[in-house]
């Protein structure tokens, strides 16, 4: 199949019948062959016993979600595969073996309940801390379950009970009060959106009928969610709800007693937010208000109060540079945090609002080639406290403990789970076709510099998705380890560069993310460091869609291919799932003018039989509810058709993350570095 002539039946479709038996076995029998070919050896049974020793290993940082006094986990090990909800003190998780309070078991739910229950996560209540909402999926789907836990009798509050319950369904439920939530969900016919989400927002009752929940607000069909909230600051509590009509805009708007709605008229493709009387505001692109124009990037902050009164006063809180993005933020109590990317390194700084304005200070170190993130900031409870968590390619993960003005302690240190010694990390950067120079990470051994070596890049490229350097446990074991080099990139379409690094890339501009990280493995064979025989690339998801465009148009350049959990029919992403919600992002194929340039780079629709592909591996989950798997099921099959070389396996559960436990997870990283170990000599 060649060309994009819609007249043509496709001969796959069937495919896209998610859980149809027939399609079941087409994707078993595939299966088979998978783990046959790569599965099945030593080399593979050592590897997924080392990353699945990793994963079950206490030894692992139990990174903790703050609530007040209370430190909350969700964990799995061996004797724990689906996981333990679990909570503890400061002080207790500070000791190096803390007491942790399990709250809920879900290995022995599943049991009892004879469900294939994927933990989804829980919202707490309050400042009580005695309920929770828990989220539960079948099988690691995006659409869960929703139950009331009581966490003093920990159990679950039945509907009979007057228990909140939803069935399942793409959700949203949040707490206004012990008996009260708003909730979004699937009303019935035409209650949610072209994209699976809620179209509608209601505040619903204990004990009343889901029936009786009153709507507060409803959008269009076209929006991609509505949802709504309550801000419980003492003194500034507040109702809101939002409404995204992309999946990059949003409407923000406080819900008055009353019902009337305020509209909080930022830009709505900026990051909106508020805590006390303080309005921040992340643009996205450039916005001019009031005779000024502030550049895209930028954080401002403004009164609240006064914003909503008409007044356009700011102070600019930071300006992006060429080098310099702003990678996130958050309140303490008194101070706001900033961290920022300066060529994809972290740095951390505090800004302090006062009677003369704002001063700006250093946070803490944060150290070369790694990420620092600053986690569990709680201003309604936590005072100025917070935790920095770092690591790097080659440094396994470290957790402190500070607060603002005071020193940082150390809390927890993970252990080195493969052999880094001599591994070290360097930072090159290549010129994309328009002259642009994208930034890479080459992860290597200090030893295998003079010789080009099989390299494996990875990539994603899309929804202003950062990628930073991170400690990977499982590539040191499966790929460097064994003498392997991996490539980190930072094309555009990402937010290494702030906001246009992304918006540069979308829609008629998508072309860009992959020019760039071809780029990149040109320049990795210019430099030495491999050859085109030698080079890997792996990606998944909207990094699948990359994968399948390198595929399928720059073959030349790779030596092998893996593709997970991907987009590859664009001419009907925006029917399957939630492909609706990512016409922003990619561009609306049932436009003719933006057909026109999907269809340049759409990887199903530019399979070429006389073409020469390097070999690909296609995975997918059957219970992927974002992704479609009929994207990965009918590229296998028309490859396979054309006598190209192709495997393809299938999870049967697992959701968009691919694996549903750390067993599943084991397998899907183990049969990746086989795979490339196998086809990269």
């Amino acid at each position: 199949m060649s060309g994009v002539d819609e007249s043509v039946t496709d001969p796959y479709l069937w495919l896209e019948e998610v859980a149809d038996e027939r399609c079941l076995d087409w994707a078993r029998a595939r299966n088979d062959v998978v783990v046959d070919r790569f599965a099945s050896s030593p080399r593979f049974t050592e590897t997924q016993r080392r990353i699945l020793d990793m994963l079950d290993t206490d030894a692992k940082i139990a990174y903790p979600g703050r609530r007040g006094s209370w430190l909350y986990n969700f964990w799995r090990d061996a004797d724990h595969p689906r996981g333990l909800w679990r909570r503890t003190t400061f002080e207790e998780y500070a000791k190096d073996a803390p007491d942790w309070d399990v709250l809920i078991d879900l290995d022995a739910l599943a049991t009892a309940e004879d469900e294939n229950w994927v933990w989804g996560g829980a919202g707490v209540l309050r400042p009580a801390q005695n309920r929770a909402m828990i989220s539960l999926s079948r099988g690691g789907a995006d659409a869960k379950v929703v139950r009331e836990f009581d966490l003093e009798t920990r159990r679950f509050i039945e509907q009979a009970d007057g228990g909140y319950f939803l069935p399942e369904a793409k959700s949203q439920l949040s707490w206004i009060d012990i008996d009260n939530v708003y909730v979004g969900t699937d009303f019935g016919a035409g209650s949610l959106t072209d994209s699976g989400y809620p179209r509608i927002a209601k505040r619903w009752r204990r004990g009343a009928p889901l029936a009786d929940a009153v709507t507060v607000y409803e959008g269009a069909a076209g929006d991609v969610a509505i949802s709504a909230g309550y801000d419980r600051t003492p003194g500034h509590e507040r109702h809101f709800v939002g409404r995204a009509t992309d999946f990059f805009n949003e409407e923000l708007y406080l819900l008055e007693s009353d019902g009337a709605l305020i509209r909080v008229d930022t830009p709505t493709d900026a990051g909106t937010s508020w805590y006390k009387d303080w309005l921040t505001i992340r643009l996205k692109s450039d916005w001019e208000v009031a005779g000024r124009t502030y550049p895209a990037g930028a954080l401002l902050v403004a009164d609240l109060k006064e914003f909503l009164d008409g007044a356009r006063d700011f102070e600019v809180l930071f300006t992006p540079d060429e080098h310099t993005s702003l990678h996130g933020y958050g309140w303490t109590e008194n101070h706001l945090l900033l961290i920022t990317l300066q060529d994809v390194q972290t740095k951390l700084s505090v800004l302090t609002p006062g009677v003369d304005g704002w001063t700006r200070a250093p946070l803490a170190d944060s150290p070369s080639m790694a990420t620092t993130s600053v986690l569990n900031l709680d201003p309604l409870e936590g005072g100025d406290e917070f935790m920095l968590s770092t690591s790097g390619f080659t440094t396994p993960g470290t957790l402190l403990a500070g607060s603002v003005g005071g020193a940082t302690t150390r809390l927890k240190q993970e252990p080195g789970f493969f052999d880094a010694d001599g591994i070290e990390t360097e930072q090159f950067f290549a010129r994309s076709e328009d002259g642009t120079m994208v930034p890479y990470f080459v992860i290597r051994h200090r030893d295998h510099r003079d010789t080009p070596r099989p390299t494996v890049m990875s990539g994603y490229g899309g929804f202003e998705v950062s990628r930073t350097p991170a400690y990977s446990g499982a590539s040191g074991i499966g790929w460097l380890e064994q003498g392997g080099t991996w490539v980190t990139t930072n094309i555009r379409g990402g937010g290494e560069y702030g906001p246009q690094w992304h918006t540069s890339a979308q829609k008629a501009n998508r072309h860009k993310v992959y020019e760039d990280f071809a780029a990149i493995a040109r320049d990795l064979v210019a430099r030495g460091i491999t050859t085109p025989e030698q080079l890997g690339a792996v990606g998944g998801s909207n990094g699948g869609l990359l994968m399948g465009v390198m595929l399928t148009r720059y073959p030349e350049l790779f030596g092998a291919i893996v593709c997970q959990v991907p987009l590859l029919d664009m001419r009907r992403y925006h029917l399957l799932l939630a492909g609706a919600s990512w016409m922003a992002e990619y561009g609306d194929p049932d436009n003719p003018t933006e057909w026109e340039y999907i269809s340049k780079y759409s990887p199903y629709q530019n399979v070429r039989a006389d073409a020469k592909y390097p070999p690909i591996l296609l995975t997918t989950s059957t219970r992927d509810d974002r992704v479609h798997p009929g994207h990965a099921r009918k590229m296998a099959a028309l490859l396979e058709s054309q006598g190209h070389r192709v495997w393809y396996h299938e999870n049967i559960e697992g959701g968009h993350g691919g694996a549903a436990d750390n067993k599943q997870s084991a397998f899907q990283a183990a049969l990746i570095y086989e795979f490339f170990s196998e086809l990269l000599r």
